[in-house]
Formats: C-alpha cells, structure tokens, sequence
C-alpha cells in the first residue's frame, strides 16, 4: 500500500486501485475534501496551484483545479513552480489556500497534494486530520450549481515575485555577492529548481553552469539531494574549476551545497550555515528537527540564544518557532525557514543568505566548512512489514534506555553525551527512519547496530 496521508499531505504512487495509491479517485476525492474544509471557514475561496516538473503533475493539476473550481472555488494557476513559491503567492495573492503538487524527493512515480493554509503554510495535524476524514464521505459535500462554479486565472510571473521578495532581504548582501563574480554549478534534477535556482543566481550577478536543468520531470539520477546521487555535480564543480555547486529537490524546499572541491557541504549543514550568518547580526533562538544535527545548538549557544527541538515534520517546526520567537530554523535535511520572508523551507532563501555568508566570510566553501563542529551523521531506514508493531518496538526501546535522556514526542530519540540516535516511523514511507549522530564512526556504529538488531528481530 502506498498512498499516505500525514501531516505531510496525501502521497502515493500513480496507477494501481483506488485507495491503495495514488489515483484521479483519490486526487478528486483529497481536493474536495480539501476545498469543502476551506468553504466551512470562508464564504468564498482562493486557491493557488502550482506543481513540480514530474510527468504526471499535468494530469493531477487538472484534476485539483477542476474539483476545486466544481466547489464554487477560484484558482491561481502558477504552473510549474517551487513549494516555497507557492507559499509566497497564498499571502501575495491574499488567498484563502494552496496546494502544491510535488512528492518532494520521492522517485517520479509518486506524487502528492501538499496543502496549505491562508499563511502560505502547512496544515496543522488537527486540520490535516479532519480533512482525511472530510475525504472518507463525500456524500457529505456539497458542489456548486452551474452559476457558481469558480474560474481558474494564471499567474507566469510567480517566481520572480519569489525572488525579488528574496532581493529585498536586508541580510541579502547583493552588492558583495556581485562583487565576488561567484561561479556556481547547478543541479536543478530537472524540475522546477532548473527554472528557479538558475533566476535567482542570475539576478545576483553569478555565473551559473546548469547540469539536469531541463524542467522535463525526468530525474536524472535519485532526486534525494544526497551525496551518492550528486556524482555529476561533483565532476561539474571539478571540471569548471567552479567556486561552489548547488542542488535541490525536486520542489525546492530542500538544499545542498558543494565546495570547491567538489566534496559535499552536508546537508545537516545548510541550516547551520545559514544560522550563523543570520545569528551574526540577529542574535536569537532557533529550532530544527529532532533527527537534525546538534551542531545548530552549538552555533546558537555561541551567539547567546536558545536552541529547542520539534517533532519531525516542516508544521511542527514551524509551530515551535513561533512559540519561540526564532530568528531562523528549518530541518537537517536542508531545509531552511527563515521568518524575515516566510515560514516555510526554502532553497532559495537559503542559497541567498548562504552566498552571503560566504561574501562576508572571505573565504572558500571547504574553508567555512571547517569552521563548524565535525559531528558524524547516519541515516538509515528499514522497510516495514505487516509484522512490525512499531509502537511496541519504540515503547521496548525507550523502556530500555531509561537512564539516559529519552524524547517521545516524535518516536524516540535517546541522547547520549557523545551522540544520539532517534528511531521514527516516517510521515511520508511506509518505513521506520533510524537517525544517529557521533563524532567518532566506531561510536555511531555502535548505537546503529544496537537498534538494527531490535528493529529487525
């Protein structure tokens, strides 16, 4: 069975049975439900929808937009884009909702409706919750007569007001960037981060190599943004004698960064990166994930701030940076929030402010590198099966780890004084994710190991 519905939104592979994947049944059905949750809290809505480059992003569109517009609801159309672009557009557009299709890192056989509030953000798990439920009776919903079906107009210029909001940041340091006639290569794994990241680049004065930029939807290689499927930005950066390589998701809410080298920044990295040139001159909290890197606590405590961990998932951490008044955060899968534009991860914020940095570092991407702690990260996962008791096994596990630091808000993270591991079952896999940081391999194979063995028993 592969159609999941989370906090994530509802995601699964094209084809197959109704209610076992992802079909135009369950598009149609997700949407109006969807559509029906937004008419309970406004006499008329606005939708923006925009997708990814994947090859069944056409046939889904169609389907949302016409079910939408079948409730009496209006559609802004704005195509081929990014998540954080269409997050943008909600509030620009003054919408009451958005939904962008993407299954973000997945291959291209799957695909998903994210859904988004009138903030331009993701779902709570409540409103998550009760729109799954809203889908499971669709007698229940009422659709618009023939006088008021909604329309759908289309907005082409969606990401450039992306980027020119970026332009305006005033930590956007666009004169030093210019000045640095940075030459950058791109790994767009040819989706709408070919279209994007190569604008954005351009309008801060970079030379840019673009590699798989062709927004066909064909993912050249694993669309994870991973150091073992980014062999040919490596070569590139080699090859061109570039000062840096760049890569994204398919989405581009998710960003990596290559040095000179042709080596990976690390993805945990990013947000840390990003930090520390943010808490530089804005001193202040920040939060992440439980499964990210400790190496963003360090950085903030260095600058004076707080640093606290949310469950997995961009909804939770949002929601705790604003409890937290956080001046930057994100998650260690490359995903950085940075409030001053919005609350919602965003590659090309993030390649900005991280330009930036390294303008006012002066000095090469391994050179920064260095400059940050050398914690050891591991991420695995093991498929599940129909005889996994998965809250058992987590119960089992933390009964088991009692005398050290233990977190369940999201499965269990148990911290170490040289480590952690945190085994959860994932929001948007049918798998359980085992995350493990240490500054030595031997120690981080120990705590993996221990884990592997209860999870496969």
């Amino acid at each position: 069975m592969t159609l999941i519905s989370s906090v994530s939104g509802i995601r699964g592979t094209l084809g197959g049975k109704t209610g076992d994947n992802l079909t135009p049944i369950d598009v149609v059905r997700f949407a109006s439900a969807y559509g029906s949750w937004l008419l309970q809290n406004h006499e008329k809505a606005t939708v923006v929808v925009g997708r990814d480059a994947r090859p069944s992003g056409p046939m889904i569109q169609a389907l949302v937009q016409q079910t939408l517009i079948a409730l009496g609801i209006d559609v802004i159309d704005v195509g081929i884009s990014t998540t954080p672009t269409v997050e943008l557009e909600v509030v620009r557009q003054k919408a009451q909702g958005g939904i962008v299709l993407t299954a973000s890192h997945n291959p291209k056989e799957w695909n998903a409706l994210k859904l988004l509030n009138e903030e331009g953000e993701f779902l709570n798990a409540q409103m998550g919750e009760k729109i799954n439920q809203m889908s499971k009776n669709l007698s229940a919903i009422d659709f618009a007569a023939v006088d008021g079906l909604g329309s759908i107009s289309v907005e082409p210029d969606a990401i450039l007001h992306h980027i020119n909001a970026i332009l305006n940041l005033p930590l956007v340091d666009i004169k030093s960037i210019q000045k640095k006639k940075f030459k950058v290569v791109v790994d767009g794994v040819n989706s709408s981060g070919g279209i994007a990241v190569p604008q954005l680049l351009q309008a801060l004065g970079v030379e840019v190599i673009p590699i798989h930029c062709e927004p066909n939807g064909e993912f050249p290689h694993n669309p994870e943004p991973l150091a073992h499927h980014l062999t040919d930005l490596s070569e590139a950066v080699v090859t061109h004698q570039a000062d840096l390589g760049i890569a994204v998701d398919p989405d581009v809410d998710r960003l990596v960064f290559m040095d000179e080298k042709g080596i990976l920044f690390g993805e945990e990295y990013t947000l840390v990166a990003c930090a520390d040139y943010v808490l530089r001159t804005h001193p202040g909290n920040t939060v992440s994930n439980l499964s990210s890197t400790r190496a963003l606590a360090e950085v903030t405590h260095q600058y004076g701030g707080n640093y606290v961990a949310s469950a997995v998932g961009e909804a939770h951490v949002v929601e705790l940076m604003k409890k937290t008044d956080a001046v930057i955060g994100g998650e260690g899968n490359g995903g950085v929030i940075y409030p001053d534009l919005h609350y919602g991860r965003d590659a090309l914020v993030g390649i900005a402010l991280f330009l930036s940095h390294l303008c006012h570092a002066d000095c090469s991407v391994s050179v920064l590198r260095s400059h940050y702690p050398n914690w050891l990260m591991s991420k695995d996962k093991v498929t599940l099966t129909p005889q996994h008791d998965v809250d058992a096994l987590l119960k089992s596990i933390a009964t088991a780890h009692e005398a050290f630091q233990v977190t369940t808000i999201d499965g269990v993270k148990i911290d170490f004084p040289d480590g952690w591991i945190h085994i959860r079952k994932s929001n948007t896999e049918p798998i359980i994710r085992i995350y493990a940081e240490a500054k030595t391999e031997q120690r981080l194979n120990e705590m993996v190991r221990e884990i592997q063995s209860l999870v496969k028993q």
